[in-house]
């Protein structure tokens, strides 16, 4: 037996990792927002993609800029991610509201966030309207993280709680790596 999911048809794809996305106005005010729609979608050039609610005003500045940086944070930064994604940087500054401190980044103008451990900086390579959404693919410019959770084999989870969203208020962290038992 099934149950329809429809109306949250999203949430059968998640859990997703919990990112926030960085922008800057043309006066140099920069902006973040929580972003869970995000993945690799090119690896030659490397490129990604984020869907970000074209009434958003991260949304205007990436559009206005044809920047952003994605920023990968861990557990303890739970209630950031929450802020950064439930309030509109048009009238309210989110760094100061989410306590996150806005850095420069090494290849495009808008900032990092000290407190994150991973760093993906991009230029906007296209954008589709998707319904409600814009998906915005930027090729990644430079992409760095703290080798203190991340390697050339990926996130340490013993070190780092990356979050991941489930829906709504909830998320969950990865506890544990598997691997699949190949049949001789």
């Amino acid at each position: 037996m099934y149950v329809s999911v429809l109306d949250g048809f999203y949430k059968l794809l998640h859990p997703c990792i919990t990112v926030l996305v960085a922008s800057v106005s043309r006066s140099g005010r920069p902006n973040v927002m929580a972003c869970a729609w995000n993945m690799p979608v090119s690896e030659e050039p490397p490129m990604i993609a984020i869907a970000i609610g074209r009434e958003s005003y991260t949304n205007e500045l990436i559009k206005e800029s044809g920047e952003f940086t994605v920023n990968i944070l861990g557990r303890e930064y739970l209630e950031a991610i929450w802020i950064c994604g439930t309030r509109s940087g048009r009238n309210v500054n989110k760094f100061r509201l989410a306590n996150l401190t806005p850095e420069p980044a090494r290849r495009v103008k808008p900032p990092i966030i000290k407190e994150c451990a991973a760093y993906l900086e991009c230029k906007l390579h296209n954008y589709v309207d998707s319904g409600e959404c814009t998906i915005f693919i930027g090729e990644v410019l430079d992409a760095y993280a703290s080798k203190e959770v991340f390697s050339k084999d990926g996130w340490n989870i013993e070190k780092i709680g990356l979050p991941l969203h489930l829906g709504g208020r909830l998320f969950t962290i990865p506890r544990e790596i598997i691997q699949p038992k190949l049949r001789k």
